[in-house]
């Protein structure tokens, strides 16, 4: 349990990627920092279903793994105090004499000032809507990757479109015996750059199909397909198969917060200010005109939050921070200063 009478100056809520970027440049900022995460670990989506996963959208880094991407974020952002809160789902959120009183299913926190970067809110895998889909998952029917090698030497079958399908059926090229992917359109979702890899790939490319039956009594034997417009089908058979549709997500109780929502998303002005004075949220949870939903958008977001909310709890406070070296610097001085004495 975090000390729960204690008033934070800013309670950032959602442990993802950008909620972690966000409490390490809060604590740049001098401020007190809780983060509240529902999930029982740090990382959000990254590491509950992408751990293998390679992204390659990250400044400085060509690629980079997600879960070492997650341990990265938390050896920054521990270079300060902050308060992290995992299993806990934010209920309720009011406001009285400039404090937030943030009610959880376990517990109540206090703090001057709220930061959303939740992602896309709870989330689950868009599953085929097959029959018996129920009774193969977890057998040789996924939702993600944990561990690429469980799938070393074996034929996979990917089915998707988007980015996650193309990126996993990319990283399986050289771990599994065999890749196919199948897609219901013969245009990807994916970076162009992702999608001519694949085609320059070994992958074997089956479009436009979609899985119509699965067949197998314990596990999946193979998949029918049914190709688009036509009365065609096929079999395909397989050890894995590996299923990316995307995912269904909500903004559960943050809609009862009386946030401005635009398409489940929470709208913000350009200092990543919500309709309530002492919220802001960045990254996916947010929208604004000509916003590009990537993590690289949502990190340069998370000082303009933070910098913001600095501003609203002291209006004395200067809106543009030092040079990150030199607020370093003088960090790592007080450390040394502390160990001589």
């Amino acid at each position: 349990m975090s000390n729960q009478h204690e008033v934070y100056d800013i309670t950032i809520v959602g442990g993802g990627p950008v909620g972690m970027f966000t409490a390490f440049y809060a604590g740049m900022r001098q401020a007190s920092v809780k983060v509240i995460e529902s999930l029982p670990q740090l990382g959000g989506q990254l590491a509950a279903l992408y751990p293998d996963k390679y992204v390659y959208d990250v400044a400085g880094f060509p690629k980079v793994k997600a879960k070492d991407l997650v341990e990265q974020l938390k050896v920054q952002m521990d270079q300060f105090e902050n308060e992290v809160c995992l299993g806990e789902e934010v209920k309720e959120v009011t406001k009285e004499n400039d404090i937030f009183t943030i009610k959880t299913n376990t517990q109540t926190h206090y703090s001057r000032t709220i930061i959303v970067t939740a992602g896309n809110g709870a989330f689950k895998p868009r599953n085929m809507n097959l029959e018996r889909e129920e009774h193969y998952t977890g057998k040789n029917l996924h939702y993600s990757i944990e561990d690429i090698n469980d799938f070393k030497d074996k034929d996979v079958v990917v089915c998707g479109g988007g980015d996650s399908a193309v990126d996993w059926a990319l990283m399986l090229e050289n771990v599994a015996s065999s890749v196919n992917i199948v897609h219901r359109r013969d245009r990807f979702r994916a970076h162009e750059h992702s999608v001519n890899l694949l085609k320059d790939s070994s992958v074997n490319i089956l479009t436009p199909y979609s899985p119509c039956e699965l067949l197998g009594e314990e596990k999946i034997d193979c998949v029918k397909l049914k190709k688009a417009k036509t009365e065609e089908f096929m079999e395909l058979k397989a050890d894995e198969y590996l299923v990316n549709y995307g995912f269904i997500s909500n903004l559960g109780p943050i809609n009862d917060w009386g946030l401005e929502i635009e398409k489940n998303s929470i709208l913000v002005n350009s200092r990543a200010e919500t309709n309530i004075p002492g919220i802001y949220a960045a990254g996916d949870i947010s929208t604004y005109p000509g916003k590009v939903k990537l993590m690289a958008t949502g990190f340069g977001e998370a000082p303009i939050a933070v910098s913001n909310a600095k501003v609203y709890i002291n209006p004395d406070e200067s809106l543009h921070a030092a040079h990150s070296t030199s607020i370093m610097s003088r960090k790592d001085k007080k450390k040394k200063e502390k160990v001589v004495t």
